[in-house]
């Protein structure tokens, strides 16, 4: 099939699972309604999983109302200011990644995984889905800390309607089982797996992307579980198929480019990458981009190429409510004047203070033929993401050949063994395959050599230990903007970059759920009713209460 075909089989399975909700209903209709195939294509289940990733709408609402804010990327919309900046907790907003993961990605994986286990000649389909299961699941404790995995979609398949939660240490310590023996089951003479928006079918990257995981997971452990992240690192490096080395093996999901669409429509269409859509806002006059003054500063301060390739500064009086196409961007006039950036402080709203602005030329030009534009401009200083993040056809980062290099460099830091490469080499190749990672992906301007070099003799990686580990995950955290689920997770692992409290900016008043930046998000209150035994079983493990101030298992930087 090809990938027009695939996507509207993704839409068919995307229905059926909205129409049957949170339930295991919708499996058993598709079984027996006559109208409707006996079984599912596994490979479909898998294209639905993938898209859903980052072309679920409710879903990655988590991402801008908290972990943007939680890791100061983004600062100034009301969304991200009011949950992620003020730390306001909501129930709702909080599950959302629960509440759409498990009914849907979750189940399908679980379900196709299940039914092609003892099929010699899908082993192939098979182990991708057990790989891509591992890296949702992956995140999904990240965010919460314990939760029902190896029960978790069996609902249909073996009547488990009511999952344990199983230990963080449980989950972590089966995703290295799991991608190890996925790894080891693949067979090029088998069946071609169809369907794949990320690798296409090709059994040798997705070895490479299960090796990789195996990297990214032990240093997620290595500060709780050394000496087994030192063995698990290090086995993934001399693993069948080797890791990602190199842009061409990066694991990006492939989306559409969609209409940009806020109806009831858009939550049960995953062919474009919402989060995209969703940074573009459906009100222009409220743009959701805002970067926080910690993302903004820590690239304008240290003169880093890609401060004005991330950031512009735009007028969006003329812009539609579908397109940013007609932003006015008015960045180099400002560098031109010297006009001051003001960037968003975490916890700060885009308006509050009021920036003190200037009076724009651009404008007071345009302004002569169309008297609605003020040349007075004030919000408009405030950087946002460049129109280039906001497409809906961007990729879906999964994991990235540049995330190997800073995880290949702190592992050396740590005196474990991964071959050839010092510190400051593999340093210097993350950051570079970083800048480089802009270009190949979102259409930016490529930084040249000599604005590479310039930048790397100013910002070394420093000379202790600590400054190493430091420069090392302020880069991965630059990186992973356009991740924010693995953004968060490693800034809370590594204490890089050291972020302060918006209590700390003096907005501790506004602070309704504690002043202290939280690590982890709560549970759906559901949870406490529907699956009560296992939810209180899970508290009683994590601090007895359902806290976002309680560390997850592996998190010991607090």
């Amino acid at each position: 099939m090809s990938y027009k075909q695939y996507y509207i089989t993704v839409l068919l399975v995307v229905s059926a699972l909205f129409t049957g909700g949170c339930s295991d209903e919708y499996l058993e209709n598709l079984n027996t309604d006559p109208s409707k195939a006996a079984t599912i294509d596994p490979n479909a289940q898998l294209t639905t999983a993938q898209l859903q990733t980052y072309g679920d709408l409710g879903m990655v609402e988590i991402y801008r109302n908290y972990l943007y804010g939680f890791s100061q990327h983004l600062m100034g919309s009301w969304n991200t200011t009011n949950y992620g900046g003020r730390h306001t907790v909501d129930n709702n907003e909080m599950s959302r990644m629960w509440t759409s993961f498990y009914p849907n990605a979750i189940k399908n994986l679980t379900d196709g995984v299940a039914r092609t286990a003892d099929d010699s000649s899908k082993v192939n389909i098979n182990s991708a889905m057990r790989i891509y299961r591992v890296y949702m699941m992956s995140l999904i404790t990240d965010i919460y800390g314990d939760a029902p995995y190896n029960e978790a979609g069996l609902g249909y398949i073996e009547g488990k309607f009511n999952p344990r939660y199983d230990t963080q240490e449980e989950i972590y310590y089966d995703f290295f089982d799991e991608l190890s023996a996925a790894v080891e089951s693949f067979d090029n003479g088998k069946d071609k797996i169809t369907g794949d928006v990320i690798f296409n079918g090709n059994v040798g990257k997705w070895k490479k992307l299960a090796n990789s995981l195996r990297l990214r997971f032990a240093m997620r452990i290595s500060d709780v579980a050394a000496e087994k992240a030192q063995e698990e690192f290090q086995n993934a490096l001399q693993a069948d198929g080797g890791i990602m080395e190199s842009a061409d093996d990066d694991a990006l999901i492939q989306y559409m480019a969609v209409a940009f669409s806020f109806g009831q429509e858009a939550y049960a269409d995953f062919r474009g990458n919402a989060l995209s859509q969703l940074l573009f806002g459906n009100d222009p006059a409220n743009n959701p981009s805002y970067l926080c003054a910690t993302f903004f500063n820590q690239m304008y301060e240290t003169g880093d190429p890609r401060t004005f390739r991330i950031a512009r500064c735009y007028y969006d009086g003329l812009m539609s409510a579908t397109s940013p196409d007609n932003r006015i961007d008015l960045t180099q006039e400002m560098l031109d004047k010297g006009i001051a950036f003001e960037a968003r402080e975490p916890g700060a709203y885009s308006w509050e203070p009021w920036p003190p602005g200037y009076e724009s030329d651009i404008l007071s030009e345009l302004a002569e033929s169309n008297p609605s534009i003020d040349p007075f401009v004030a919000r408009e200083t405030e950087p946002k993401l460049a129109n280039n993040f906001l497409k809906g056809d961007n990729p879906g980062v999964v994991m990235t050949s540049a995330e190997v290099k800073f995880l290949l460099a702190e592992a050396a830091l740590k005196g474990w063994n991964v071959g050839s490469g010092t510190v400051e080499e593999l340093y210097r190749q993350g950051v570079r395959a970083s800048m480089d990672f802009l270009s190949d992906n979102y259409g930016t301007e490529v930084v040249t050599d000599e604005e590479f070099d310039t930048y790397m003799a100013d910002n070394g990686i420093g000379y202790t230990m600590e400054k190493k580990k430091e420069a090392i995950n302020t880069q991965a955290w630059m990186l992973h903007f356009t991740n924010p689920n693995e953004a968060w997770a490693n800034v809370r692992r590594s204490g890089y970059p050291r972020l302060l409290s918006p209590a700390e900016y003096g907005f501790e008043q506004f602070l309704t759920g504690g002043s202290e930046i939280p690590v982890r998000l709560g549970y759906p209150v559901l949870e406490s009713s529907y699956n009560k035994e296992n939810y209180e079983e899970a508290l009683g493990r994590m601090g007895g209460t359902n806290s976002w101030n309680n560390t997850v298992w592996w998190d010991v930087t607090k």
